[in-house]
């Protein structure tokens, strides 16, 4: 009998997973949230996930909201792509569903070999800290009674490519190098690629401010099409920027700074920064609307853009850390922390991403 892995969330990229994990001999379950109730209903109906334009691989059962228990029933691994603001809740409820199945059989609660955080952003603790997405699931898993060890999964991967095989490379983390080695070796294959290593919070942290900066870089999009002239410059000054705040937020966080230059960093930020949900956010931002009027309109679309909660957690987690001066070494991540939740960049977004990036000599 083949291994099994459940994958929770039924939205593109856990969609997505589904192709790679099937192609890997793994038996694939995927299951929706109450969110993802019409997703599932048109998967299991054979049809494309609507946002991927693919249908799933052969033989993955899909399972609604209601029936998590039944989902995680014999799974080894577990992959959780929930967005960010409900990873918490969803861990917690998939502990809750393997003690439940555990104390119907008279079983000890069943503990998966290893949970990966494909999610992208940081959460709050209880203590009302900020924190990565990897310390939240361990500790929630734990208060469970679930012992199992988590790996952050990153990497340029856009759902549909990867919904579609293409050639696609990730990043799987974990405290354990050894485990994400076995994990890499079991699930990769010849058009998905997997980078193992063992610095998880570089990599989630790179994940979470990757979507932070593709707004910048959509910004200058949105300032090329409103303005009639590109602005190629200043989009190659903000991705040099946010790669060396990356690699300064990494490092803070106790990661390796060299991550943000690697796949999950330098890789990751390339992809999102040229298409995606962020990118489209910062274009209507830079084609003249407000962050909070080019928020709904995303919304509206029924797209949800991390970066925008991610980058002001992002400045408090730095601020929580300690660090010295830690904001005046990130001024493009705290112009956007602050310019998002104030709902103006100061009237010229354009000469406040310039302040923010371009290099300054002074006397």
């Amino acid at each position: 009998m083949s291994p099994q892995i459940t994958i929770l969330g039924a939205g593109a990229m856990g969609s997505a997973f589904a192709t790679p994990a099937t192609r890997a001999g793994l038996a694939v379950s995927l299951w929706g949230t109450h969110l993802d109730t019409g997703i599932v209903a048109q998967l299991r109906d054979g049809r494309p996930h609507p946002r991927t334009g693919e249908a799933l691989p052969a033989g993955v059962r899909v399972f609604d909201h209601a029936d998590l228990g039944q989902a995680l029933a014999d799974s080894s691994l577990v992959a959780c792509a929930i967005a960010s603001d409900g990873v918490r809740d969803v861990m917690a409820s998939a502990a809750t569903a393997l003690a439940a199945a555990a104390a119907a059989t008279g079983a000890t609660p069943g503990h998966p070999r290893a949970v990966l955080i494909m999610s992208k952003g940081f959460a709050v603790s209880p203590s009302g800290r900020v924190e990565l997405l990897t310390d939240t699931v361990a500790r929630t898993l734990a208060d469970h009674g679930v012992e199992s060890p988590v790996v952050a999964v990153g990497g340029p991967c856009k759902a549909n490519e990867v919904a579609a095989g293409t050639p696609t490379a990730a990043v799987f983390a974990a405290t354990d190098p050894a485990l994400a080695g076995q994990l890499a070796a079991e699930i990769a294959s010849d058009d998905y690629g997997i980078e193992a290593g063992g610095d998880p919070a570089g990599v989630e942290v790179a994940a979470a401010l990757k979507n932070v900066f593709a707004i910048a870089l959509g910004i200058c999009d949105g300032l090329a099409a409103r303005l009639g002239r590109p602005r190629h410059d200043l989009r190659a000054a903000v991705f040099a920027e946010a790669v060396a705040e990356i690699a300064t937020v990494v490092e803070m966080c106790g990661g390796r700074a060299g991550t943000a230059h690697g796949l999950a960093g330098v890789g990751d930020l390339e992809v999102t920064g040229l298409s995606g949900r962020n990118r489209a956010y910062g274009e209507l931002i830079g084609s003249g609307l407000a962050p909070t009027a080019a928020f709904d309109r995303m919304a509206a679309d029924g797209l949800t853009v991390e970066g925008h909660a991610a980058a002001p957690l992002a400045v408090r987690l730095i601020g929580e850390r300690g660090t010295a001066g830690a904001k005046s070494r990130v001024p493009l991540l705290d112009l956007l922390a602050h310019g998002l939740e104030l709902d103006t960049f100061g009237g010229d977004v354009e000469w406040a991403l310039a302040r923010a990036t371009l290099p300054r000599h002074r006397a």
